[in-house]
């Protein structure tokens, strides 16, 4: 007489929760100095990159509280005192308010596109004119190609066109931000500075970070004390403005890049 067993029936395994790996690591300069650098790495499999425009200046991490954000990092520049983004700014695929980049410099300066295609970085011009999904303009470019595209030329016009900023864009080591695309990954990068212990980076040092990190592609975000990035609802990075003051949540921002992964 045969045995028949109940069969019972298979469970599906559980979809992989994807979301990014954080480091931090401590460089030592030429210097001999150090600072804290923050690297957030998302696998660019079904990863979408947003951008958005505050409604009010807000810190990063109270903005990504009130809206249910996981993880961002602070976007472009803006004007004082009303906070308006500085560069160019679309939103599927819909321009933006901004007050744009003096001319030449408007059709160089770094941008990231999250378009159809997957995120890109690159000099503007290099990009679509109307394109589709979400830009967002800030820079300067700080790798290309696999390599460092900081220069002495000046090729995006921070120094020439420097009455639209402060000298920290691209003087000296402050605090930073940075967006760069690996062969696989996208990195979401900051630095502390403005310390004894945390000596900051100027431009030449972040891109050759990026480099190390095996970025393709990079540009420069928001920094100073600016300069946020939230992982999990929390800030990561130590914001500090001039002098080394303590900023707590930060320094109240205009725009954000949100990196999630849809359901």
């Amino acid at each position: 007489m045969s045995q028949q067993r109940a069969l019972i029936p298979a469970v599906p395994a559980a979809e992989p929760v994807l979301r990014p790996s954080l480091e931090t690591l401590q460089p030592r300069l030429a210097d001999g100095r150090t600072t804290s650098v923050y690297v957030a790495a998302f696998p660019l499999a079904g990863l979408q990159l947003s951008v958005r425009r505050l409604d009010e200046p807000a810190t990063l991490v109270r903005w990504c509280r009130d809206a249910g954000v996981q993880h961002a990092i602070v976007g472009g520049f803006f004007v004082r005192p009303h906070n308006s983004p500085l560069g160019e700014l679309r939103i599927d695929g819909l321009p933006i308010a901004h007050v744009p980049f003096t001319a030449p410099w408007d059709r160089v300066r770094a941008s990231v596109h999250a378009g159809p295609a997957g995120v890109a970085i690159a000099r503007r011009h290099e990009l679509p004119a109307a394109p589709d999904g979400d830009l967002l303009q800030a820079g300067p470019l700080l790798v290309r190609d696999g390599a460092s595209a900081i220069t002495a030329l000046d090729e995006e016009g921070f120094s020439a066109g420097a009455d639209q900023f402060d000298s920290d864009i691209s003087d000296g080591r402050h605090p930073r931000s940075a967006l760069a695309l690996t062969d696989t990954h996208l990195l979401a990068v900051t630095c502390d500075g403005r310390h004894e212990s945390d000596a900051g980076l100027t431009l030449g040092e972040l891109a050759a970070q990026l480099v190390a990190l095996g970025a393709r592609s990079g540009m420069n975000l928001d920094g100073g004390g600016s300069t946020a990035l939230v992982c999990d609802g929390a800030l990561v990075n130590r914001p500090r403005e001039q002098h080394g003051v303590d900023l707590l949540d930060g320094r109240p921002i205009s725009t954000a890049l949100v990196l999630s992964y849809g359901a």
